[in-house]
């Protein structure tokens, strides 16, 4: 799979393509069964499928407080080559493309750059100056096909990133996993922290989480995964740290039973259960003292004492 960045690596695609436009924020099922009818429409016209996707999300250019985000793009990238997409156009959202219109962008980045002769996108979807844009202004150009995606519901919820976000919100972590197709984790490379942990007697291994808005907030039992490493359960709190200032999102994670030296590895962290909010504590007895608490209660949830 070709990933495509900014203008310098943007050049007219030879063959024809078949194209859909989104965030694909999580690809969850909903997304799947639209890339899965690119795919099978690419392949009848022995096309290329072609994801189109912004970064960063339009929410977070516009808004100060956005809806949280569920994957990275290095996330996203892995499922999006899995379900048979050749190339990954990754359109940079600044001021000028906020200010593209909705016909320059069918003919700039659709026609022009990605020669699309098939288009696939939700019959809600938006875009150009001011979201002038529609689905039944893509069907009337002429130069390509259009087709509407298939909505997919699981016990009667619509899946979508927004369904996703709220599951995770309230702590339904299976119904999440049923919009999405698969657990939800959060992944990051463990970087060096403050020691703090290890000085309080409960070390941790840090992920600096690169999101304006968090999708998760609080006190976790996890299960953590990662390469070389077997599958381990362990105490997390994701968020800002108030007793220390922290300044930016971090999960810490506490692991069970397990002292391997990971600094540099990429591991997944998979909430299991909401055990409590997170809050700032007095000092750092108080919050040792807490952590001791959370850690017991992990341990309990995993049947550990």
């Amino acid at each position: 799979m070709k990933v495509v960045r900014g203008q310098r690596g943007a050049h007219s695609l030879q063959s024809a393509s078949v194209a859909t436009i989104g965030n694909f924020d999580g690809v969850h099922l909903g997304h799947r069964q639209l890339l899965q009818q690119v795919r099978a429409e690419a392949d009848r016209m022995q096309a290329k499928a072609v994801a189109i996707l912004f970064e960063p999300h339009p929410a977070e250019f516009f808004l100060d407080e956005p809806p949280a985000r569920l994957m990275t793009l290095r996330e996203k990238l892995l499922p999006l080559e899995l379900l048979g997409v050749d190339i990954v156009r990754v359109l940079r959202f600044n001021q000028d493309l906020a200010a593209m219109s909705a016909n320059e962008f069918i003919d700039r980045i659709l026609v022009n750059e990605l020669n699309v002769q098939h288009l696939v996108v939700g019959d809600d979807f938006r875009f150009g100056h001011r979201r002038a844009g529609d689905f039944e202004l893509l069907c009337a150009d002429g130069r390509f096909s259009c087709e509407a995606s298939d909505t997919v519901t699981v016990n009667g919820i619509r899946v979508s990133s927004t369904a996703v976000r709220l599951a995770l919100a309230n702590g339904q972590f299976e119904l999440a996993a049923q919009l999405l197709g698969r657990p939800y984790r959060l992944s990051g490379k463990v970087a060096h922290g403050d020691k703090r942990g290890r000085l309080l007697g409960f070390p941790t291994a840090n992920l600096r989480l690169k999101r304006k808005t968090l999708p998760l907030s609080g006190v976790y039992a996890v299960k953590v995964m990662g390469e070389g490493m077997p599958e381990t359960l362990g105490v997390a709190n994701i968020g800002f740290r108030p007793t220390v200032d922290g300044k930016e999102p971090r999960c810490e994670v506490h692991l069970f039973n397990f002292a391997d030296d990971i600094y540099g590895r990429v591991i997944d962290i998979e909430p299991v259960q909401f055990i409590r909010a997170e809050q700032k504590f007095s000092g750092l007895d108080a919050l040792k003292a807490q952590i001791s608490v959370d850690s017991a209660r992990a341990k309990q949830i995993f049947n550990l004492t």
